[in-house]
């Protein structure tokens, strides 16, 4: 044994070798999925472009593009506002999905 492992395994017992089992493609973070409600929703943009959207009932819908802010998933809590919304999201929960519908608006599910 050279002197620097005599070191080693006097100090540090149980450094060396092999424990466990080995786990093949290995791929971590499989269940990462940030969330927001609908009650949330409209703070993703500008008061500004809400009031600008709502002058226009019959024009163009905003879209809020919830992947762009970090989230990737929408759930149904809370109320939406009786007007018509794009929201673009990897995931939606039945509920969001039934009350974005309701207010006129679209799901748009990205990859």
């Amino acid at each position: 044994m050279h002197h620097h492992r005599i070191n080693f395994d006097k100090y540090h017992p149980g450094y060396f070798g092999k424990v466990g089992m080995r786990h093949y493609h290995l791929k971590r973070n499989t269940t990462f999925c940030p969330t927001i409600n609908l009650e949330r929703l409209w703070t993703l943009v500008s008061e500004q472009t809400r009031l600008h959207y709502a002058g226009k009932p019959d024009g163009p819908a905003p879209i809020i593009d919830v992947v762009r802010s970090g989230y990737y998933k929408v759930l149904g809590k809370g109320k939406l506002p009786k007007q018509p919304v794009i929201v673009k999201a990897k995931f939606f929960s039945r509920r969001a999905e039934e009350k974005i519908k309701a207010a006129g608006g679209a799901c748009v599910l990205m990859a």
